[in-house]
């Protein structure tokens, strides 16, 4: 593994692999075990999209691994004011130890990689959120203890967190079920791939068929970054693709719930129904900074 750029890139005993590390690494730290694997290299963090939790919790992670974080907003780089992708990554590559990501368009993550000579981190894209989504799998197999034999359920839009949770989800043995409406589906390269694992996969309009014996329900907000203008069409578009007591009914008992926040009480998901389960939720969200820091410590050591 050169980088990381999309759980497509990736088999499932690395994913598998990444994620054993990341459980050794919040258990170190949770133990007051130092873990400095990356004394003395420094992350510059490239940022097109706003964000909370993943410029937190890289700096916080490469900060924990003994290293240096740079943040670095694309409105005062010259890659924001013309100067090619390709030069930049050349540059970029003589200073720093690895780059880490979050913009809108995947071919600028890729392009960073092909002409760079250090590691590149997808910290999301409109393709992918490879990040979040070994979270996801790192959180889940922290309450289930296992993948073989759960049904995953993704209910709403086709966006970058239903392909990697597609992809993740498949590769590491899960069946996988997505309910998401016919305009706003995942991208043609991720159902290509779900198609090869035949009946494990299922694509569907109906949230109840799709959470019918699920033992993970995943959601995500209706409208994303750069889609605001959007937003009523949206909320029209996706009305009963919301994870609420209806959709928990028709799901295993003991069903988790994940979101990768931030939420949108009321849309995708009832308030009630997020505050029961919210120990899963922010539990993922802390698992951000221990997945990524074994990506890091992978990529980088």
């Amino acid at each position: 593994m050169k980088h990381l750029l999309k759980l497509l890139d990736l088999t499932g005993e690395e994913i598998i692999d990444i994620i054993g590390l990341a459980d050794q690494l919040k258990y170190e730290q949770k133990h007051g075990i130092a873990h400095r694997h990356l004394n003395g290299k420094t992350l510059g963090m490239i940022f097109s999209k706003a964000s909370t939790r993943t410029r937190v919790s890289f700096e916080t992670g490469m900060y924990q691994l003994g290293g240096h974080a740079l943040f670095l907003s694309s409105s005062e780089l010259q890659i924001g004011r013309g100067e090619p992708v390709e030069d930049t990554a050349r540059v970029l590559s003589r200073y720093l130890d690895g780059i880490m990501i979050r913009t809108f368009g995947q071919d600028e993550a890729e392009n960073l990689a092909k002409h760079g000579s250090i590691p590149v981190i997808n910290g999301l894209t409109d393709f992918s959120h490879p990040c979040q989504v070994l979270a996801d799998l790192m959180t889940v197999r922290e309450y289930k203890k296992k993948f073989d034999g759960l049904k995953l359920t993704f209910i709403g839009d086709g966006n970058n967190m239903a392909n990697s949770l597609i992809v993740g989800g498949l590769k590491v043995g899960m069946s996988v079920s997505v309910a998401i409406p016919k305009d706003f589906l995942p991208h043609q390269d991720v159902l290509q791939f779900a198609a090869t694992y035949g009946d494990k996969f299922t694509l569907t309009d109906s949230p109840e068929k799709a959470a019918d014996g699920a033992d993970i329900l995943v959601t995500d907000v209706w409208a994303s970054m750069g889609q605001e203008s959007e937003a009523e069409k949206r909320r029209k578009a996706f009305d009963g693709y919301q994870i609420n007591e209806k959709i928990l009914s028709a799901a295993n008992s003991g069903v988790m719930i994940q979101h990768c926040l931030p939420a949108h009480k009321g849309e995708e998901i009832t308030a009630d129904v997020f505050e029961s389960h919210a120990n899963e939720i922010f539990d993922e969200a802390e698992n951000r900074l221990h997945a990524q820091k074994a990506v890091m410590v992978k990529l980088m050591s």
